[in-house]
């Protein structure tokens, strides 16, 4: 029996790659990003986006820091479409932290399932993401009201997939492993690393990527946990 639900929070419920592109559009204009020769924006997200997620994922493992991710995403980016190091616009990276947290694009369904399941469980977020982001992001999206915790790696100390942070987590909540669940979108943070804890795990796949024999459950839109819980 289920009781406690951990959800992940980026590119589980708050839609972070529709927020990223919105926001990284208005920046290529205000920034007039093709006077540098990026004369594409879609190819300048598109390869933003890769880099992002190559070092967000040596960041889950704990192989760099908050600060080489944020350093490196935006510059390496630029310098890769052409752009002289000089010429790099420094600010760019400090301008997206402050408006990408802003946005409000949830993935389909999230208030509604949330609502639905809080009648039955009690749900709280587990976060790699940076502290100020995420409780930005939980606040303005009135995201709050649902969970009873929010544990975010920087709190902790370490990050999903280490076991430290599911252990923290379920002590926080008073939760015991066999009646807890995480669902998140990430393999390696959210679902390996719950599986090797022993907990339960709900792989969020809305883009249908191959899913590994290990993976026993997924999921391809939230509204789908309201006819298995």
């Amino acid at each position: 029996m289920i009781k406690d639900i951990f959800f992940d929070l980026d590119h589980t419920i708050w839609d972070f790659d529709k927020n990223a592109q919105e926001t990284l559009t208005e920046l290529y204009n205000e920034y007039a990003l093709h006077t540098l020769g990026l004369s594409s924006c879609e190819t300048f997200i598109d390869t933003y986006t890769e880099n992002n997620q190559l070092l967000w994922a040596e960041y889950h493992m704990g192989r760099i820091t908050k600060e080489k991710l944020r350093s490196e995403r935006f510059s390496k980016t630029f310098i890769q479409l052409g752009v002289a190091p000089e010429s790099v616009p420094h600010a760019f990276e400090e301008d997206y932290v402050r408006i990408s947290p802003t946005k409000r694009n949830l993935f389909a369904g999230s208030e509604k399932v949330l609502s639905y399941l809080q009648k039955k469980y009690t749900l709280h977020i587990i976060s790699n993401g940076f502290k100020e982001t995420t409780l930005t992001k939980m606040d303005l999206c009135n995201l709050n009201p649902y969970f009873s915790n929010v544990i975010i790696s920087e709190d902790v100390g370490v990050n999903k997939p280490d076991q430290a942070i599911f252990a923290y987590a379920l002590q926080k909540a008073g939760a015991l492993k066999h009646e807890s669940i995480m669902i998140g979108d990430s393999l390696e943070a959210d679902i390996r690393g719950a599986q090797d804890f022993g907990m339960k795990a709900i792989f969020f796949n809305p883009l249908n990527k191959d899913k590994p024999a290990d993976v026993e459950w997924q999921i391809q839109n939230l509204e789908e946990l309201m006819s298995h819980f």
